[in-house]
């Protein structure tokens, strides 16, 4: 029997990097899945794809920002496959980055409510959909900046990132009685899109390899092997937890 068999699964940020990749895999697994990012050609090509893989996939465009967004994915979810069983809270943004004094207060204000701010939108309605069902995952992509490492120009990320964490434990402790498990995933360099908008030339590329104790960086896959585990019942006694995948970075020095 596949992983995710019968389970629902919410994914933002869908439409590309970790959150594509995911998407596939837990198709792959048997998951029936409510996918969403703000790009629908690319959400439904998505959905394509893992249809005519034999995969169950709908796709709803819109901003993770939007409250009514975030409880018309759980209101497909539990309209169309019946509940809701898992959520991978991924959907993110860099921001513009630069020194702090000079960051605009819009600027800011963005990256909150699209990193921070949308999961805990999400959250809002995804567990009381779980706590009906007896049991249920609910995954945040945090990262290592801001957790184990300080990089300049990245304050807006950093803190919206980190932020996350602390949501992610209180929710673990407040609803793990109910069966709700709660876990980040921190993943370490990847090459996505945000990746190549933080590293534009190839010596900045090579720098960011040089980062990781592995001396590379992560496909978009590797990453959501990850997020399956989270999100599988192979994480049954799982919470609470930061799942660093991060190639070695927070502990490299050379």
């Amino acid at each position: 029997m596949t992983q995710l068999h019968n389970k629902t699964i919410i994914i933002t940020g869908a439409s590309s990097g970790i959150g594509h990749a995911t998407a596939r895999l837990f198709a792959s697994q048997g998951g029936r899945l409510v996918v969403a990012a703000r790009r629908k050609p690319e959400l439904d090509a998505l959905v394509d794809e893992i249809r005519e893989a034999g995969g169950q996939a709908v796709a709803l465009a819109g901003d993770v920002k939007d409250e009514a967004f975030a409880k018309a994915l759980v209101d497909e979810a539990t309209g169309r496959f019946g509940g809701l069983d898992v959520a991978f809270n991924n959907a993110g943004i860099l921001g513009e980055m630069g020194p702090t004094p000079d960051m605009a207060l819009t600027n800011w204000s963005q990256v909150i409510e699209t990193n921070l701010t949308s999961a805990f939108l999400g959250a809002k309605y995804q567990i009381p959909a779980m706590i009906k069902r007896g049991a249920g995952s609910v995954i945040f992509t945090s990262t290592f900046v801001g957790h184990t490492a300080g990089m300049p120009g990245m304050a807006a990320y950093a803190a919206s990132k980190a932020g996350l964490l602390g949501l992610m434990r209180v929710l673990a402790v407040e609803f793990g009685p109910q069966g709700i498990r709660v876990n980040a995933l921190l993943p370490g360099g990847t090459d996505t899109q945000a990746a190549a908008e933080f590293a534009t030339t190839e010596e900045a590329r090579a720098f960011v390899r040089g980062l990781h104790a592995l001396k590379r960086i992560a496909t978009p896959e590797e990453q959501a092997r990850s997020a399956l585990y989270l999100a599988s019942d192979a994480s049954s006694f799982t919470t609470g937890s930061t799942l660093m995948v991060d190639g070695g970075v927070s502990i490299n020095h050379t």
